[in-house]
């Protein structure tokens, strides 16, 4: 802490503050050598995603298939959404079964990189394309933050393939390098690329890529687990500090723990009445 108001001269000064009494320590991406999260860096600049295979084993593909099954109920509510699409929104108040998804080191050690310290997770669905769902509506998952492309990405998604993603059951289909354009769309000549990948395996793209949902021309379901993550900065998609008790949050991994929002983006975002969330979790009482 500054030892008297007349040492604050800007916000910078500010920085060693609030944050820095509850030390930020490395997240589980430092466990990762730096060749391999090179190589991925790499492809990331090069094409705007990455394909990571078989990160989980057949066992765990059937744990989380077995447990998320019977909350698949009703399908989207518009196109976008998917009329033959069942999701499952705010999976961490749920279950701990997708939890090592939402903090595989391979994923936090790009993170780490590609976006600023105290990143926050942004969404978590369960998302089970049906037989006879067409193709959605090509998007980039930041566009709904209003700040003009081209641009460095705001955030980041993963895509992990709970069943085999193949090019006719509704895999995720990218357009390599669009992560690059400026405003324009994707028209009919723009390359496009199903991301063909056994179950157990993860795609990763960065905010900027366009891309959209398969359609499922066959006549078995694809499942598969997002987790989004966003800039500290920005507002998440879901919001867990409402949706994801006191309780849960003192069972979840630190680097969760500080995804969810128990963090500080320098000097004072996220602040709780003044001070760092973190305080909350050290009363016994929930809200």
């Amino acid at each position: 802490m500054q030892s008297n108001d007349d040492s604050v001269t800007t916000l910078e000064d500010l920085k060693s503050d609030l944050a820095h009494r509850y030390r930020r320590t490395p997240t589980g991406g430092n466990t990762v050598d730096s060749p391999i999260v090179d190589a991925d860096m790499a492809a990331l600049d090069r094409d705007g995603y990455v394909i990571w295979e078989n990160l989980l084993s057949a066992e765990q593909c059937q744990e989380i298939r077995a447990v998320v099954g019977p909350w698949l109920g009703h399908t989207g509510r518009n196109s976008f959404e998917g009329r033959h699409t069942q999701r499952i929104y705010s999976v961490l108040s749920r279950t701990r079964v997708c939890d090592r998804l939402v903090d595989n080191p391979r994923v936090l050690a790009v993170l780490d990189r590609l976006l600023m310290p105290n990143y926050l997770l942004s969404a978590l669905q369960a998302i089970n394309i049906q037989p006879g769902e067409t193709a959605q509506l090509p998007h980039h998952d930041d566009g709904f933050y209003p700040i003009p492309r081209p641009r460095d990405p705001l955030a980041a998604a993963t895509i992990w393939a709970i069943d085999d993603f193949t090019a006719d059951n509704g895999a995720t289909v990218l357009m390599p390098g669009s992560h690059r354009w400026g405003r324009r769309p994707p028209g009919p000549d723009d390359r496009a690329v199903p991301v063909v990948m056994p179950a157990g395996s993860c795609v990763f793209f960065v905010g900027t890529l366009w891309h959209g949902g398969g359609a499922n021309t066959t006549s078995r379901d694809r499942l598969a687990v997002t987790a989004q993550y966003c800039q500290p900065w920005l507002r998440p998609m879901e919001a867990f500090t409402l949706s994801i008790s006191r309780d849960i949050a003192r069972t979840v991994s630190d680097d969760i723990r500080r995804m969810l929002g128990y963090s500080i983006h320098p000097p004072f975002v996220g602040a709780v009445d003044g001070l760092h969330p973190l305080r909350l979790l050290d009363s016994d009482q929930d809200r």
